[in-house]
């Protein structure tokens, strides 16, 4: 590669990544005003030719991500360290920077995208392979970003010795959680066209299956 065509590729990157200061809020505002909207339009951008994909938007594995880096700023802001680099116990020792911990982060609530994607294309009848999965597998990490920031910020006021923090903390949280059941249990409704109490026990089951995984892979870092 000569250095003119360096520089062409250096200013694609920098295009890109300058453009998320404009788009990643724009995605998000999209995702928490018309969650539906948004999660089908991340299906039917996946059937665009791959130059034409997510002209509008973050493309949603990389707003997901965004969205945790986004949570992990405000986490530090708050706490110089966060706990689980501070600790030495069990796996923690292996998290020794903002980076692992970044990764962690995204095991943790990729896990959620995956488990609800998982269910809907099996209860679909469409046999699950990478290409039946992608698609609600992107739909999922749109639905996962404010959740993920809700909960993030919600713990780490939640977390803070000030009473008013605590609870608006805690208030965030719940917002967070309501929101993210309301829009799923609409979209299993939708996609799979049942009752709304069968989507919600898809919703329900689904989220506690990635639940239950972060919570033991949680564990192993903190006992």
């Amino acid at each position: 590669m000569n250095f003119v065509q360096w520089l062409n590729s250096l200013d694609k990157l920098l295009y890109e990544l300058m453009s998320w200061l404009v788009f990643f809020p724009v995605t998000l505002w999209r995702i928490v005003r018309h969650p539906l909207q948004t999660m089908a339009y991340a299906e039917d951008q996946l059937r665009q030719p791959a130059d034409r994909q997510f002209r509008g938007t973050v493309n949603p594995p990389i707003t997901m991500i965004l969205t945790l880096v986004l949570s992990q700023a405000i986490d530090l802001s708050v706490h110089d360290v966060n706990p689980i680099v501070a600790s030495q116990h069990g796996l923690a020792r292996l998290v020794n920077d903002n980076t692992t911990l970044l990764s962690l982060r995204l095991i943790l609530f990729g896990a959620f995208p995956l488990a609800l994607a998982t269910r809907k294309v099996r209860r679909s009848n469409v046999q699950l392979d990478r290409d039946s999965l992608q698609g609600p597998f992107y739909a999922q990490c749109f639905a996962v970003a404010p959740f993920s920031l809700g909960i993030s910020v919600g713990s780490t006021l939640a977390a803070q010795s000030i009473a008013v923090a605590q609870y608006v903390g805690a208030l965030i949280f719940a917002v967070a959680c309501a929101f993210y059941i309301l829009v799923e249990t609409r979209w299993f409704h939708t996609e799979l066209r049942q009752s709304y109490w069968r989507s919600a026990s898809h919703t329900f089951i689904s989220t506690l299956e990635a639940g239950l995984f972060a919570l033991c892979f949680s564990l192993l870092f903190a006992l």
